[in-house]
């Protein structure tokens, strides 16, 4: 069994940062082709915030564009999504996603609070 661990939500105010971080931990390897993050804000769909395939093909939610940096760290089957200049748009639930030739894998969620 294969599980997606996050760290490092919580509450910030306008304009601070954040550093997501989302490694795979389990009893078996797994093939992982992409890592992605998406959120989830109260009473809104799931949305694709940034995605990252192989070690450097990135794409982002164009309001987070040059805000959100994701990186991945394939020899630890992790990614991470740091977050500058934050704002109150930005509250959400964070998921972080694996994508493998079986299907995704989904992080149980961290929640990100912007205060203003």
């Amino acid at each position: 069994q294969v599980q997606l661990v996050e760290s490092g939500g919580g509450l910030v105010q306008v304009g601070e940062s954040l550093r997501l971080s989302c490694a795979a931990s389990g009893s078996r390897r797994v093939t992982i082709t992409a890592m992605s993050w998406y959120r989830q804000a109260p009473g809104k769909q799931r949305e694709l915030v940034a995605g990252v395939a192989g070690s450097h093909t990135t794409k982002y939610l164009d309001s987070v564009q040059g805000r959100f940096t994701i990186s991945r760290d394939n020899a630890k089957n992790a990614v991470y999504l740091q977050m500058n200049d934050l704002t109150p748009e930005d509250t959400a639930v964070y998921y972080c996603n694996a994508h493998t030739p079986w299907g995704d894998i989904w992080g149980q969620g961290t929640q990100v609070t912007v205060s203003s």
